[in-house]
């Protein structure tokens, strides 16, 4: 059987127009009924389209298994990362023989000194389909951490204590918390945490609790009034602050901050909101270290006083590092004897060290034509040795640590690729490709020697391309089964990331969105054109905001591509944007515009793949998705599938599949994901003949 038979016929959503009217213009949307989870009839339309799907993919599931048996087994199942020292104690993360979820241990003083394990996820994740530790921190005497679950996939976390020496988990239980931002004051028993609107999914909230008292008498002490910013907690790495930033997104931040060893003092705002100025902080010593984009598009970095009675008068603000058109300014880490910047130049990532004493300053080198460098984790403000991370298309994830005094670099450790994993069988280019405009795009390619590049092979082409996220270089063991199989991979790094600068975020959003679009084409053409792709084996795959790019590029060029897999596809943009009851809606208005707008709603109608289905022919589809999904509502792919379903002109292969018990990421542990990527994998090793 062929991937354009099916053994049945495909589901059939019924038609119940619903009238959506907005700036005068009226849309009849024949499926809005299918965006009630708790209603039977959509549960069990969803069920038969997973009936359906598993039906179709019956034939692939041998290939499955050996993809699913290839990929698991190239992991290294009982291993550790690289141990880093925090205070007394340096902290590690284990994997066992046959463990879906990590264990947290540490040891005092020493790397030989007695394990302590701090959290078994594999024995907590028992009894639950999902499961997810979001993340813990412990208090200045070491004796307690504050720690987070979630056990549905809808990112809503409840929060606990340990007490780390007697292993008690205290009975305290705070609900509907956000992931990891929360912080401990210097008195070892008061934390500050972050609560989420129940059905925005926003965190808008920051609570003072002590321990041992009742959650419900915990003081609030900030509740963001503008649904349209993000919130995070956290306290600084100096230790001194605890900090609280709002964040509008791509527009504007601020910054509140409160000494740790003064719980229940009053925040003091760093730099006032203020429209179009985004900023973050670092502090050490007697300052404050502010990257900003003040006048400054690609941003600069500046210097500021520790007094925060002074710190609203930008005019107070010393510039360290200027603005550059060719560079990007992308993070830093602070150090009492170094300054380390992290920086993007032609789309590619650099690390910059300067000397806080000298001034002296160097460019870490690295010699792949496209990879990923990133700054490590670095608790201890006090040390000389950088960690940070390296990877590339051929290169595993490497952990190295650089002293920044002697300049030595030492591999602490590549990622171990099980199953006779040679890089020097495998070759990564970069290239530039022209698009219609001018603009020249980076490309990232990877594939095994002696892969043709005659025009015969089949290519997958990914990308992101929005949110200003950056689309990295970097290693995947689990596409080796693509590549040892004939595939090329590329990475188009289209506008709507910001691997060339705050620009190319900026002419891919808003008004500039459809350039996204037509990057991903051009790129795709130019493969074809240039014989890395045979022009009947050209695969596109993208997810969430890139599963945006897949409708909205198979609305406007579907006789490019063979298959198309869309991971959890944001596509009915107008519908969710016009929706301010659904999580995170509010706070999306600066990267797709707010449709109530006529301008916005005009320009997102023009692009929005739910609304942009037509009578023609569409490639073969595998479209996932999750029930429980915060982040792209379920019912927007499903609804897309039925749309397609009674417009497309074609005999290709259509298919929706449900995760009936997970959400955005997907599923939870280390190879239960596998499963899902071995589908999405077969499913284009079928098309293009290399099963």
């Amino acid at each position: 059987m062929t991937h354009t038979e099916t053994p049945q016929p495909a589901p059939v959503a019924p038609i119940k127009p619903h009238e959506l009217t907005t700036n005068g213009h009226t849309r009849v949307d024949n499926y809005y009924w299918l965006n009630d989870r708790d209603d039977q009839e959509v549960i069990d339309y969803l069920n038969a389209e997973n009936a359906y799907t598993q039906a179709a993919l019956a034939p692939q599931k041998a290939l499955e298994e050996t993809l699913f048996t290839e990929m698991k087994g190239r992991i290294k199942q009982q291993d550790q990362s690289v141990p880093f020292k925090d205070g007394d104690y340096y902290y590690q993360t284990n994997f066992v023989e046959g463990g879906e979820y990590p264990i947290y241990v540490r040891k005092k003083g020493a790397l030989t000194a007695p394990e302590e394990l701090l959290f078994d996820c594999n024995e907590l994740a028992k009894g639950h389909s999902y499961y997810n530790l979001g993340g813990f921190e412990i208090s200045d005497n070491d004796e307690l951490a504050i720690f987070c679950e979630d056990t549905v996939s809808r990112r809503m976390y409840t929060l606990r204590v340990k007490n780390l020496k007697t292993g008690e988990i205290y009975p305290e239980v705070i609900e509907n918390v956000e992931a990891g931002d929360f912080a401990w004051a210097t008195d070892n028993h008061t934390f500050f945490y972050v609560k989420k609107d129940v059905q925005t999914l926003l965190g808008y909230q920051v609570y003072r609790h002590e321990l041992g008292t009742d959650p419900a008498a915990d003081v609030l002490v900030y509740e963001e009034a503008d649904n349209q910013f993000y919130m995070g907690l956290y306290r600084m790495k100096s230790k001194k602050y605890v900090t609280i930033v709002s964040d509008h997104n791509g527009v504007t931040t601020e910054y509140r901050l409160l000494e740790a060893n003064n719980p229940t003092g009053t925040f003091s705002v760093f730099y006032p909101r203020e429209r179009g100025h985004e900023y973050d902080l670092q502090h050490i010593g007697n300052k404050f270290y502010v990257r900003t984009n003040y006048q400054a598009q690609n941003y600069r970095l500046m210097e500021a006083a520790d007094n925060l009675a002074t710190t609203t008068d930008r005019a107070a603000w010393t510039e360290v590092i200027p603005n550059r058109d060719d560079v990007f300014l992308q993070n830093m880490d602070v150090f009492v004897n170094h300054l380390v910047m992290g920086e993007r130049k032609d789309g590619l990532a650099k690390l910059r060290v300067i000397n806080q004493q000298t001034q002296a300053d160097e460019y870490l080198q690295f010699t792949d034509p496209a990879y990923v460098a990133g700054i490590g984790n670095n608790p201890d403000i006090n040390t000389n040795v950088l960690r940070f991370g390296y990877s590339s298309m051929t290169t595993p994830s490497s952990t190295f640590d650089y002293d920044m005094d002697t300049k030595d670099m030492t591999l602490q450790k590549e990622q171990s690729v099980l199953g006779g994993f040679d890089k020097t069988n495998y070759v990564s280019e970069r290239v530039f490709v022209p698009v219609r405009d001018g603009v020249n795009v980076p490309v990232s390619i990877v594939y095994r020697k002696g892969t043709p590049k005659d025009g015969t092979s089949p290519v997958l082409q990914y990308a992101y391309g929005s949110y200003g996220s950056n689309t990295e270089p970097g290693f995947s063991s689990n596409r080796l089964s693509l590549l040892d199989r004939g595939f090329i991979y590329a990475i188009a790094h289209i506008r709507g990331g910001q691997e060339m600068g705050r620009a190319w975020y900026d002419d891919g959003k808003l008004l500039k969105k459809q350039n996204t679009f037509n990057d991903f084409v051009d790129v795709s053409k130019w493969l074809i054109a240039n014989q890395y792709a045979a022009p009947d084996k050209l695969f596109a795959l993208g997810g969430s905001a890139g599963g945006l790019l897949m409708g909205a590029v198979i609305n406007q060029a579907p006789e490019l591509y063979r298959g198309v897999v869309a991971a959890v596809p944001f596509v009915d943009v107008v519908t969710t944007m016009l929706d301010e009851s659904i999580p995170l809606t509010t706070g999306e208005f600066e990267e797709w515009g707010n449709p109530k707008n006529k301008e916005y709603y005009d320009y997102m109608l023009s692009y929005s793949p739910y609304d942009q289905v037509s009578a023609q022919a569409y490639p073969n589809m595998l479209v996932t998705t999750g029930l429980h999904d915060s982040q792209v509502q379920y019912w927007e792919p499903a609804k897309w599938v039925a749309k397609l379903r009674t417009l497309k002109t074609d005999t290709n292969i259509l298919l929706l599949h449900t995760n009936m018990e997970a959400g955005h990421g997907g599923a939870s542990g280390r190879f239960n994901a596998l499963k899902e990527v071995a589908m999405e994998f077969a499913f284009m090793l079928n098309l293009a003949g290399k099963e």
